[in-house]
């Protein structure tokens, strides 16, 4: 289902989408810092950190992605 969501939306509008999407994830980072730092109880630690990690690799992800989609519209004598 995912899968037809992503391919209806114009090549155009990917690397846009996937900013955005980088930027929620920047968001959900700092909400997961403020989680680990309050230290009020072990779940809220261990949530934190568990978010803190996924949101992590969602952003890195988010940009190799963007990397690698925008490397495909440079001249071929340009790509490393």
């Amino acid at each position: 289902m995912g899968y037809e969501l992503i391919k209806k939306v114009p090549s155009q509008l990917h690397t846009p989408l996937m900013s955005g999407s980088n930027a929620i994830s920047g968001i959900t980072i700092v909400g997961a810092i403020l989680a680990v730092n309050t230290q009020e109880s072990v779940f809220a630690l261990v949530l934190g950190v568990l978010a803190l990690v996924l949101a992590t690799v969602n952003v890195v992800g988010g940009y190799l992605v963007t990397d690698r989609m925008l490397g495909m519209f440079k001249a071929k004598g340009a790509r490393k």
